[in-house]
């Protein structure tokens, strides 16, 4: 089942980044990696062609309260997002708690271990301070890029493969992996 969440309040600091709810004057920089062609793409949605789509998506982030804002303590720019999203109808209906998680970094900031790094720190909260019982978390079976942050991040492959169509309208194939909390006695799927 679908685990309750609220980003509200919620900072988690790691060396080089800190992970908080979306602001209003995050506006720019969400505009800035979210316009760059392929970088959401490779997330399943289109790259913001206007800030006004930018805006939209701010409102939202803002209103549901479930997606963190990377902001990179060096740059003092947010470069990315990280979601604790709802389960997908198949595992929201397991009498075990959890989410799965989603993510996206801005093309300048990728190959440096930023977002295995913000992974790991979201999960240690989820796991820890809000003691789910698991995470989910996919990718495109050709980005290669997400399948090593979740394998870096020790999430393990279900070998489902889901079709899942975009809001692009595309169709792409989806492989499936879990981590279980480890100080949880759950049964495993």
């Amino acid at each position: 089942m679908n685990a309750p969440f609220d980003v509200s309040g919620v900072v988690l600091r790691t060396p080089r980044l800190l992970l908080r709810e979306w602001r209003e004057s995050d506006l720019d920089d969400l505009f800035a990696y979210a316009s760059d062609p392929g970088v959401g793409e490779m997330a399943g949605w289109p790259h913001h062609e206007d800030m006004a789509t930018s805006k939209e998506i701010l409102d939202k982030f803002v209103k549901e309260k479930k997606t963190f804002a990377i902001y990179h303590l060096a740059d003092k720019r947010v470069i990315g997002s990280l979601g604790v999203e709802f389960l997908d109808k198949s595992f929201a209906a397991l009498p075990l708690c959890g989410r799965e998680l989603g993510y996206v970094l801005a093309r300048p900031y990728w190959g440096q271990g930023l977002m295995p790094e913000a992974v790991e720190a979201v999960v240690e909260y989820l796991f820890g301070a809000l003691r789910y019982d698991f995470l989910t978390c996919g990718h495109f079976e050709w980005n290669a890029q997400s399948r090593r942050v979740i394998e870096k991040c020790g999430f393990v492959p279900l070998h489902i493969s889901v079709d899942y169509t975009t809001v692009m309208g595309t169709h792409e194939t989806a492989c499936l992996y879990i981590r279980y909390n480890p100080t949880r006695e759950i049964k495993r799927l």
